[in-house]
């Protein structure tokens, strides 16, 4: 380390609300995450309506693609606490989705699969270590950290707004070379922003074999590239053919929990195999929370293509443009607000636990599916129902969210060693990739298996469906509040 590089301890002693440093990661994630889900947004639309795909197929390739997304986050975060380090790992995933998303604009049509398969390499190299130097930011047991998370989470919805409505609107109106084209410049900021601010960071994110000779080191680097662009004809196999999804699916979740077993064997102490324990039971009931709160992609935007009006509080609204932006509008307005709450909970002694929390964030998203099912009681004689509910519902999904996820990104970090942070935040979006994938299984289920049923029918099946989601989500918050005294004893000092 030079005498000038910025210290860990003059990070972590920041005064304020926020460290500066987590304003260029908020920045960097922010353009990442618009090119994430504006090609997230587009995919669907795209694939019916360019390379002409069934509804089915493209929603089976939609969760295939999504969950491999999510499961290479838990490889590349093994790969930058063993050997590249966060921000390598980072600058890595970073061009991958550039070359991605430029090879897609050069040509859809043709290049489409292979600019994907580039896309998911790079969000998994990208995506879990950003967030896990945001953890770094901060010392053990400041009461900071949640709201330090729950801005940086505004960061990542600012993007998904801004990229979700402009790719869309680029790809329909004017031209899908355009929409990636797009996508790919703003990763190129999201990088550029990153490298001219990473020097911030001071020690946070160097590899973990800095100690080791600069040769090997390189080596072992090599090796980590080279696998990587090697993997590229697999995965491209495995999103041509979704039958493979399910063998992937199968697979991948076993070896990451023997890999999560052998780790927290090797710690060798009690305490810290306790937390990692607790962490661990936080990412299961996160793939619960995510399979029911990820119906947004396809059972939710089934029922708004078909079964909801065009006025939004007296205003002409597409019920599509509603389903895809309104979450996103909701937590940035409201991130900073419930972060700012628990700082001053925290202030007065009242916080809820973290446990707490993530019931709370259940017995939110029960409530929010009751008004999804509570919907059929406001629809017309043809089954065409109320998008104001229709929003309500996803305000009141919103604010479980915020209890959930922001915090359990800030959780597993407290949780996890710093040796096992890239590997354990991997994990949590692995239950998001779980989440996805069983999303579509309940979303499938839902569905009416006569496509020209009328639109009465398919209101019935849907609310229904929602009103089971209901009750399950009601189930798990209960069980979490109940057995919370255990979890915090795993948790021990960490709150």
């Amino acid at each position: 380390m030079s005498s000038s590089e910025i210290t860990l301890e003059q990070i972590q002693s920041f005064k304020g609300k926020y460290p500066k440093q987590l304003w260029y990661l908020f920045f960097t994630e922010m353009w990442e995450r618009f090119c994430f889900y504006g090609m997230r947004g587009v995919l669907a639309i795209f694939m019916v309506g360019q390379l002409g795909l069934t509804s089915k197929e493209a929603n089976l390739k939609y969760g295939a693609i999504q969950a491999f997304v999510y499961a290479f986050t838990f490889i590349g975060g093994i790969f930058a606490d063993k050997i590249l380090g966060f921000k390598r790992s980072l600058f890595f995933g970073g061009i991958i989705m550039i070359i991605g998303n430029l090879l897609i604009a050069f040509s859809p049509n043709d290049l489409f699969y292979f600019g994907i398969t580039l896309s998911i390499i790079g969000t998994g190299f990208f995506k879990p270590n950003i967030s896990s130097m945001v953890g770094e930011l901060y010392k053990e047991g400041d009461s900071r950290r949640d709201a330090g998370f729950g801005l940086f989470y505004s960061g990542i919805n600012i993007g998904a707004l801004l990229g979700g409505a402009l790719c869309v609107w680029l790809g329909k109106y004017y031209s899908w070379s355009y929409a990636f084209l797009a996508a790919a410049i703003v990763m190129m900021l999201g990088v550029g922003t990153f490298g001219f601010t990473q020097s911030q960071l001071g020690p946070i994110g160097k590899s973990p074999l800095m100690s080791l000779d600069g040769s090997k080191r390189r080596i072992r680097e090599l090796m980590v590239y080279i696998g990587s662009i090697l993997s590229i004809p697999l995965i491209y196999i495995m999103i041509r053919n979704t039958d493979y999804t399910d063998y992937f699916m199968y697979s991948i979740g076993p070896i990451a929990v023997v890999y999560f077993i052998f780790e927290t064997v090797r710690q060798g102490d009690v305490a810290t195999q306790k937390k990692l324990i607790a962490a661990f039971i936080f990412i299961l009931f996160s793939i619960v929370f995510w399979a029911f709160f990820e119906q947004s992609g396809g059972s939710l935007s089934l029922f708004a293509e078909k079964n909801l009006t065009y006025s939004l509080l007296g205003i002409t609204m597409d019920p599509n443009v509603v389903n895809n932006t309104s979450n996103s509008l909701f937590v940035i307005l409201f991130s900073p607000l419930l972060g700012l709450l628990w700082v001053w909970m925290a202030s007065k002694k009242i916080e809820p636990n973290t446990v707490v929390k993530f019931g709370l964030a259940f017995l939110f998203l029960a409530g929010a599916f009751y008004v999804f099912y509570a919907t059929k009681f406001f629809a017309n004689a043809e089954g065409i129902t109320s998008l104001n509910v229709f929003t309500a519902a996803y305000l009141v999904i919103t604010i479980g969210e915020l209890c959930l996820s922001p915090i359990g990104l800030s959780i597993v970090t407290k949780l996890s060693p710093k040796q096992m942070g890239g590997m354990m935040m991997g994990m949590w979006f692995l239950a998001s990739a779980y989440g996805q994938y069983v999303a579509g299984l309940l979303g499938a289920g839902m569905s009416t298996p006569d496509e020209a049923a009328p639109l009465t029918e398919k209101l019935e099946a849907y609310t229904s469906g929602y009103l089971q989601l209901s009750l399950y989500a009601l189930v798990a918050g209960v069980l979490l509040i109940i057995v919370s005294p255990v979890i915090r004893k795993l948790m021990q000092e960490v709150k």
